[in-house]
């Protein structure tokens, strides 16, 4: 009997060890929709690029997205700039994790992936790329020591979402701003309130062939990425959990932050949040 079905061009065997489950590093990228489009541009990426371009690649184990809707865009203090270009930009953000060892493997993957997704014609022209980079993960920290590890995160039903960027003080090590947010600045302001889990990250450089329409953003080593999952909404947080973050941090003198953007989990096969991205 002849095997009449297609043929997949270029294998790529995945071999998984018994190796444990833990976060290496991570994608994010900050997506702006043209206006008009947004109902259309939510549909593609959950429904097709989502899958397409993250979820299927190897070792890729977890993702989630989320949406700053006008009012949580209005939170953003300091002046976001210098990350999403103007200060009201990047109002959907994806988060991917990949697994612990091979970076490598599954950055090539996405690149040929995305590659081929844009001669299929199945990429969407109507939005803009704010801030798209590759992050090691670093270290995590938890307001309950047993509480959600980092690798469930994504998945975990948390009801808030916001990347710091901090850049460390001239004079001051990555080691010593890392052990004062451990030791000290975290533990000072996360009991009591809806930060269950911190997840530190350090900027990775996107390889010289991914697609030209995602820009080039310098992975500086002075900087850190933290990712603040929230039990609660974001405007019950803010103050008590960002802000109060921030003021610490520099009164310190170890650092500042450079970005602060507040986001909510989208709600999957809905178009829940398109009509309230801009005012």
């Amino acid at each position: 009997m002849t095997d009449t079905a297609p043929k997949k061009s270029r294998p790529l065997e995945i071999t998984a060890g018994a190796e444990p489950i833990k976060l290496g590093s991570m994608l994010l990228t900050i997506v702006e929709p043209h206006r008009g489009h947004e109902v259309a541009y939510n549909r593609w990426y959950e429904r097709d690029h989502f899958y397409s371009g993250c979820m299927i690649g190897p070792y890729n184990f977890a993702g989630s997205r989320y949406v700053a809707t006008a009012d949580l865009k209005a939170l953003r203090d300091p002046d976001s700039s210098e990350i999403t270009g103007e200060p009201a930009r990047g109002s959907y953000v994806s988060v991917y994790w990949v697994l612990d060892g091979y970076h490598d493997l599954w950055n090539r993957w996405a690149v040929r992936q995305v590659r081929a997704l844009h001669a299929a014609n199945r990429m969407f022209e109507e939005r803009d790329h704010v801030h798209t980079l590759l992050y090691r993960f670093a270290w995590e920290y938890r307001r309950e020591p047993d509480g959600v590890p980092v690798e469930l995160a994504l998945d975990h039903p948390y009801r808030g979402f916001v990347p710091v960027w901090v850049d460390r003080a001239e004079g001051v090590s990555t080691e010593e701003l890392w052990d004062w947010l451990r030791t000290e600045g975290l533990p000072a302001i996360l009991p009591g309130t809806d930060a269950g889990l911190v997840a530190a990250f350090t900027p990775l450089p996107l390889l010289i062939d991914a697609p030209g329409d995602v820009p080039r953003q310098e992975a500086t080593d002075r900087r850190t990425l933290l990712l603040f999952f929230l039990d609660g909404h974001p405007l019950a947080s803010w103050e008590p959990v960002i802000a109060e973050h921030r003021r610490r941090l520099e009164a310190a003198g170890k650092g500042t932050v450079v970005a602060a953007l507040p986001f909510v989990p989208t709600v999957p096969g809905t178009d829940t949040y398109t009509d309230k991205l801009w005012d």
